[in-house]
């Protein structure tokens, strides 16, 4: 079993909900158990700047699932859910990230982890901390330390 994170985020079609759905979903997948979910953070957008905010979580799954094997799953959870590509950083129902698996550093086509812009992310470092205060992010050192250096992001932790 290899531990691996997700990164959780969605800011249209009732956000709460489909970040919660998501969780319950991610519960669910073959050979998989989630270990640990981070409180609900809502997020202003990045990039896009021109749409509604964002709900966002990070999940740890225990996985026997290769990497390329979770990415496809945690692609048709967000298909189930609605999710377009219509343009980078766009709206969405649902966005499903693999932040980290296990060490691995992975440049394929398709999948690239760790997540290429997490290290620079205060609402997915956030939350990634809330559940793994030690985590690390290859190549790019420790998430807390990296979190001090997003202070301009504004996020905020839900209440339950």
């Amino acid at each position: 079993m290899t531990a691996a994170y997700v990164g959780l985020g969605a800011n249209l079609d009732g956000p709460r909900r489909q970040v919660l759905a998501a969780l319950e979903e991610l519960a669910q997948l073959p050979r998989t158990q989630l270990t640990a979910r981070s409180s609900l953070y809502r997020s202003a957008p990045l990039g896009h700047l021109e749409q509604p905010e964002f709900i966002n979580a990070v999940a740890r799954l225990e996985t026997a699932l290769e990497p390329e094997a979770l990415w496809a799953a945690l692609q048709a959870i967000e298909r189930a859910h609605g999710r377009e590509r219509t343009f980078r950083d766009a709206p969405r129902t649902l966005d499903l990230d693999l932040l980290l698996y296990g060490e691995a550093r992975i440049a394929s086509p398709a999948l690239t982890v760790p997540h290429p812009r997490l290290h620079e992310r205060a609402f997915v470092l956030l939350p990634l901390t809330e559940i793994d205060p030690q985590a690390q992010i290859p190549g790019y050192g420790r998430a807390h330390t990296l979190l001090g250096r997003c202070a301009g992001q504004v996020i905020e932790r839900l209440s339950s």
